[in-house]
């Protein structure tokens, strides 16, 4: 009988990021140490169809047709832990229980706190944040609500419904301009990897750049540019007690870190450590802790800070729940700066996933009352 934990790593999806999921599962694949997991590949197909074979990710990744092969789905049953095939041999390898999984689906359907909810029916132990932590993670309008109440500084900030900016749009650019200056970026809220975000440094490219994110989000959010910006990120573990590594900053190839510079031209690149004073890194580490505690996180996440050139006035961007594990990846990258190696980052992961379901186990899910009210 094997010792080894099966970890069902599952990638891809309904995203507008499914190809960088699909980088970031060849790079998790490949780190896990096969003397101590059993790899379980399950994919998710951008029509989401599940697929679980060793084939699962080369299958994806050619965009190869998936039309023959047994259909799956996870069942959001505790007695069962698995991914179970539809109209197959009930005997196959991909209804074995899974013991962790290891979540790389990033953006929609994957870092929202859906998939999250899935396997907390299952009750089954899962790397990252709960459905609460990764839903306002991802709600980056939600996520600055939360981040100001507790006092972590944000720069300043409109959000709105895309529908009703699209009714009374005259009205609402002139709130934006009243309560920002340009430069502004425009995002939709609940996407990562910088897409459908823009740039914009006059009312005609404001216009055109909540448009392009009204394309992928109902909600828009515009934020205030910091002039002259250095772009810095410190990497976060733990569950109750996290702790931050050291900072690394990223040099764009383009005006700012979108997803051509983070993906496509391989020109960007990063300083680790990020050569800024004791003092900054230390508040820098001190934000991102608090941020994670404050959004409830668990697992990892990555914190992103823009920090004024000339005065070092530190500004958290966003936190991410799901960061990327691709070979470029800061996560990873700045927890090995850090002294903790990427095999070693993983095995880490899974046992801060193992230990949250453990504690979540403990818990009380029914209460008898005094007395029976309810007699059916």
């Amino acid at each position: 009988m094997s010792s080894k934990l099966r970890i069902g790593v599952v990638f891809g999806g309904r995203s507008a990021e499914h190809e960088v999921s699909l980088v970031s599962a060849t790079s998790v694949i490949n780190a896990l140490d096969k003397e101590k997991y059993e790899v379980v590949p399950i994919g998710i197909s951008p029509e989401g169809r599940w697929l679980s074979s060793v084939e699962a990710l080369r299958l994806l990744k050619e965009k190869s047709s998936i039309a023959g092969l047994p259909e799956h789905v996870f069942v959001p049953d505790p007695h069962h832990k698995a991914l179970m095939a539809i109209n197959a041999d009930v005997s196959s390898a991909s209804n074995k229980p899974v013991d962790v999984i290891f979540p790389l689906v990033h953006g929609t359907y994957g870092e929202d706190g859906t998939i999250q909810g899935l396997f907390e029916l299952a009750d089954i132990p899962y790397v990252g944040a709960g459905v609460l932590g990764s839903a306002v993670g991802m709600d980056k309008a939600v996520q600055k609500q939360l981040l100001k109440q507790a006092r972590i500084p944000v720069t300043p900030d409109c959000s709105f419904l895309y529908d009703r900016y699209v009714s009374e749009s005259k009205k609402y650019l002139a709130v934006i301009e009243k309560k920002l200056r340009y430069p502004m970026f425009v995002k939709p809220p609940n996407l990562g990897s910088s897409v459908g975000i823009s740039k914009a440094h006059d009312r005609k490219e404001l216009t055109e750049a909540i448009e392009l994110a009204g394309l992928y989000d109902r909600k828009v959010l515009v934020e205030q540019g910091v002039k002259d910006a250095r772009e810095i990120e410190c990497s976060v573990l733990g569950n109750d007690e996290p702790v931050a590594s050291v900072p690394g900053e990223i040099i764009p190839s383009n005006e700012f870190y979108d997803y051509d510079a983070k993906y496509v031209d391989g020109k960007s690149r990063a300083e680790i450590p990020a050569k800024l004073p004791r003092a900054i890194v230390r508040k820098l580490q001190q934000y991102a802790v608090d941020a994670f505690m404050v959004l409830d996180c668990a697992g990892m996440a990555r914190a992103d800070f823009l920090v004024a050139r000339k005065t070092n006035r530190i500004f958290l961007n966003e936190i991410n729940t799901l960061p990327g594990f691709t070979s470029i990846s800061m996560y990873p990258k700045l927890w090995e700066a850090s002294g903790l190696s990427y095999p070693r980052l993983l095995d880490k992961l899974i046992e801060l996933a193992v230990e949250r379901h453990a504690a979540r186990s403990r818990l009380k899910t029914t209460y008898r009352p005094k007395n029976e009210w309810y007699k059916g």
